[in-house]
């Protein structure tokens, strides 16, 4: 395959855009990346300006392009991943009517537990009982309670922007705003579509709306986007976007798909039970399998895989590498009375890697929970809140930076217990190695803290920070037919493999024993609090 064709990959996340450049042969050539705001609302809103989504993914896209002298003709398809779960309310022509409520918008939840419960409600669930069987039963997971997922999003626009919801033509998805954006088209591949809880998913290969779910959902069937397969080519960029991106119009335009999709395949896990890790905004741990599979207590299920026939556990932690930026912006080197007024410095990350390294692995026996924003997996729970325990007079700073560190990764744990209860019947042994993606694996500490803390092999991926990037160019690849999905394995390089240190073994399950039963005592607390 030659390298003088490309393809561009794209990955939004919270904190704004990577655009990857990539030979269809699958060689990474570059990379940009730009910020965008996040714009938090009163009553637990998260929005973001599209506009801002689209501008910082045009600067990107024509820089990376002019770095490498690549015109315009030698790219031949581009696709979209990005954060998801979220809702961007749109006209005919794609034009956003309203900020994008995000994935961490929790606004819609009286909403949602509105649509949800009510009548015979299963016992410690909440869920209406009929209805729960139906969702399970076609889609395989059930509206977020939290409001945390379009359903309870459009619900709340329904009810405090009357005028907007009226108004729109379409309500989408992140993936499919900007699949649109690109070529006008209003499509959701059926790996996107699955988050309104409306889709029959019981055939992975034909995923269609289900009207009485659309109905239990509380979406107008009208507002819904055409539903196309997963890596599927939707069709050409439009005269105004190749001119804004600075590509030619010829460009095919390859469904767009969530970063928890576009992550496996950047990390070369789409075979079945081949488990990543990511550690970015939030966190998720997940894998490929070939069954619809449910588990409600601790809010996982198997939903349609952009990999053909299959489906992928979907899993997500709110606030994983948020809670260092956390530390870093409000306790190392916070803007306020105390300070001296001197910026955060570029190297911070790097300087509390550097003090967490001096505290001991335990921490001294500091804990930290790193619910800053609820948790999603394996409690739904958009109310609890976490912050440090185990503190005393001998406690020093490095030790409350390596418990964030520790936390996030007890959390990672609680996480694959439950996923790996999923999986218990393939796999009984669990997961003896997983491949480690995000910003997160860029850390050595991090990557060997896991290791401990998980008890398992950690596979460092290469270029960890742009696994999504690349899995959007990959898709694009396979797409227009440059890549087949047996090349993907073979195309991500592990940079180290980190073995856990059986020496921390005992300290680390005695933090997580405290870290478990926190949850337990505290959850309570904070839902009083509503």
């Amino acid at each position: 395959m030659s390298d003088d064709r490309y393809v561009l990959g794209v990955d939004l996340g919270t904190g704004g855009p990577k655009v990857a450049l990539m030979g269809v042969g699958g060689h990474l050539v570059g990379h940009e990346k730009e910020k965008v705001p996040l714009i938090l609302q009163p009553g637990g809103g998260a929005e973001q300006d599209p506009q801002a989504w689209w501008d910082a993914i045009v600067a990107c896209t024509r820089r990376l392009l002019e770095r490498h002298g690549v015109g315009a003709d030698a790219v031949s398809a581009i696709c979209m991943s990005s954060q998801w779960g979220g809702l961007v309310p749109v006209d005919a022509a794609g034009r956003h009517l309203h900020n994008a409520l995000i994935w961490m918008d929790a606004r819609g939840e009286p909403y949602s537990r509105a649509l949800t419960s009510g009548g015979i409600t299963v016992p410690g669930a909440g869920y209406n009982a009929r209805a729960l069987r139906q969702w399970i039963t076609k889609t395989g997971g059930v509206p977020s309670r939290s409001g945390k997922d379009p359903v309870g999003q459009a619900q709340w626009l329904r009810h405090h922007r009357p005028d907007v919801y009226s108004a729109t033509a379409y309500l989408l998805d992140v993936p499919e705003y900007l699949t649109m954006r690109l070529t006008g088209r209003a499509v959701a591949g059926y790996d996107t579509a699955v988050l309104r809880w409306c889709t029959d998913n019981r055939d992975p290969a034909a995923v269609r709306w289900d009207a009485d779910l659309v109905r239990r959902s509380g979406f107008d069937v009208d507002k819904l986007p055409e539903l196309v397969p997963p890596a599927s080519v939707v069709g050409t960029l439009t005269q105004e976007s190749a001119a804004e991106l600075g590509l030619g119009p010829q460009v095919q335009v390859v469904a767009g798909t969530g970063d928890t999709t576009a992550a496996a395949v950047g990390a070369g896990a789409v075979e079945d039970f081949a488990a990543h890790l990511y550690i970015g905004t939030s966190a998720w741990l997940s894998c490929h399998v070939p069954y619809k599979r449910t588990d409600l207590m601790r809010n996982i299920a198997s939903l349609p895989a952009v990999v053909p026939g299959r489906y992928w556990v979907a899993t997500v932690q709110d606030v994983a590498g948020k809670a260092i930026d956390w530390l870093i912006d409000n306790v190392v080197y916070p803007d306020d009375a105390m300070g001296d007024g001197t910026p955060r410095p570029d190297d911070a990350l790097d300087r509390v890697n550097a003090l967490a390294i001096t505290s001991p692995p335990g921490a001294n026996g500091v804990v930290f929970a790193p619910w800053l924003n609820g948790e999603r997996t394996p409690v739904d729970d958009p109310h609890v809140r976490g912050g440090w325990v185990g503190v005393s007079l001998e406690t020093s700073r490095a030790d409350l930076v390596r418990a964030v560190f520790e936390g996030i990764a007890l959390n990672a744990r609680w996480m694959k217990d439950a996923v790996e209860r999923f999986v218990r019947k393939e796999l009984p042994d669990g997961f003896s190695a997983l491949t480690y993606v995000g910003g997160g694996a860029q850390s050595d500490l991090w990557c060997q803290t896991l290791a401990d803390v998980l008890g398992c092999t950690v596979r460092q991926a290469a270029d960890p920070v742009l696994a999504n990037a690349r899995g959007a160019a990959f898709l694009a690849a396979i797409g227009t037919g440059e890549l087949a999905w047996s090349d993907i394995p073979g195309l991500v390089r592990i940079t180290r493999t980190y073995e856990p240190d059986p020496a921390s073994a005992a300290v680390h399950d005695r933090s997580y024993r405290t870290f478990t039963g926190l949850y337990r005592k505290v959850k309570g607390l904070y839902r009083d609090r509503r």
